[in-house]
């Protein structure tokens, strides 16, 4: 057992109690299991309800609540910086993600110890305040739901390993996580809490804008047939305040943060390997998505996105209307994975006479933001802060771009 995998079961607790998992002993659970009921399928025309679906979805395989975006630091547990503009260099990037899991083998299970759900959060630190010391950190944890080890609850965003607390713990060995949505639908206040090995976040994350539902009303498609899709939204431009933890020091911060919620039965299309995704804050106010699916040889499988412009009904690209093309590639020095850190954006705007196309460049902010998280989820994968500029070359928004596939094909 390679020791990312041992250590992924240590935080699970799961050793020797591989046959109530139904993960490590496969022929003893397959005696004890039955088939677990289908859920419900995903359909275009069933509109989502909130804040019902800010929370969790257990019936479906996955689900994830991701969050990241740009800060300003300064220095002191005192300050307060001003508001953070996007037009500003940011001093940090930062990701909160939270996965609940589907454990197949265990339903219909008698055992009180049978892991339904798991429970997998991935924090990371991009710091850019000394561009020839650049780095970043990052961290992961796992456990099942339940037994108070870690929950993500229906009916509302609350997700967290490790007891709930108004604090993060001063114990870093401790290390709860937590996410947790407050507030009326509308005015979503989101507080992402953690302590993480060598770093520790603590942010207050207030909507700023409406709900942006990606595909048709949040059911986005993924690949050619509709069973091949997830219910998805996103809140960009949200407003960040508090702190974060480097060693010793801390930072006030502020910034601002992009979030997206998606859940689904299918995490890939059969011929997929993996997916390019940007979610970009524009500096005019609007917000870009772009995807593709793409196969081991490279191609797309699949493209989608959206465009929102502010004055504007927001935009929903079909998949022959939005393409990503890759460009200079960072060899990772861990992996050896070549991932694109540029690309080029294309997409129609306007209408009639007024319609042309659009065409803009993103580039990561740091080459090296490649994280392991073998330890929990099995994968490796490319997550980091970016920046987007129009055909001039000019600043156009800030967000985050992820590459997954690129050692293996992606799996949970």
């Amino acid at each position: 057992m390679n020791p990312a995998r041992r250590r992924g079961l240590q935080w699970l607790g799961l050793q020797g109690l591989g046959a109530g998992l139904g993960l490590l002993v496969p022929g003893a659970q397959a005696r004890a299991q039955v088939a677990p009921a289908p859920p419900p399928p995903l359909r275009p025309d069933d509109p989502l309800v909130f804040p019902r679906d800010h929370g969790a979805h257990p019936a479906y395989r996955t689900e994830w609540w991701y969050v990241t975006g740009a800060l300003r630091a300064s220095p002191g547990t005192r300050a307060t910086p001003a508001p953070y503009t996007l037009a500003e260099a940011p001093t940090h990037g930062f990701q909160i993600t939270f996965f609940r899991s589907r454990v197949d083998a265990a339903h219909g299970s008698r055992s009180a110890f049978a892991a339904r759900q798991l429970v997998f959060a991935h924090a990371a630190l991009t710091d850019l305040r000394d561009p020839g010391r650049a780095r970043l950190l990052h961290d992961e944890r796992i456990a099942r739901a339940g037994f108070g080890l870690a929950e993500a609850a229906e009916g509302d965003t609350r997700v967290h390993i490790g007891p709930l607390s108004a604090a993060p713990s001063a114990d870093p060995h401790t290390r709860t996580w937590q996410l947790q949505r407050q507030g009326p639908s509308g005015r979503s206040v989101y507080e992402g809490r953690l302590r993480a090995q060598g770093f520790g976040l603590d942010l207050r994350l207030a909507q700023t804008q409406p709900l942006l539902l990606q595909g048709q009303a949040g059911f986005s498609q993924k690949a050619p047939g509709t069973e091949h899709a997830s219910r998805y939204y996103s809140l960009p431009h949200l407003a960040v305040s508090g702190r974060i933890q480097q060693g010793d020091q801390t930072l006030a911060v502020a910034g601002t943060a992009w979030l997206d919620h998606e859940w689904s039965e299918a995490l890939l299309h059969p011929e997929a390997e993996g997916w390019d995704w940007m979610g970009i804050n524009l500096l005019d106010g609007g917000a870009l998505t772009a995807f593709r699916l793409r196969r081991p040889d490279g191609s797309a499988l699949w493209h989608g996105g959206s465009l929102r412009r502010p004055g504007q009904p927001d935009r929903i690209f079909g998949p022959d209307e939005l393409r990503l093309t890759p460009g200079r590639r960072w060899t990772s020095p861990a992996t050896g994975a070549r991932y694109p850190v540029a690309w080029t954006l294309e997409w129609p705007e306007g209408t009639g006479s007024d319609r042309r196309t659009q065409r803009h460049t993103l580039r990561a902010s740091l080459d090296a933001q490649e994280l392991d998280s073998r330890g929990s989820t099995g994968n490796v994968y490319w997550e980091g802060l970016s920046e987007l500029r129009d055909a001039d070359g000019h600043l156009a928004g800030r967000g985050y771009l992820e590459m997954t596939g690129y050692t293996a094909r992606l799996a949970l």
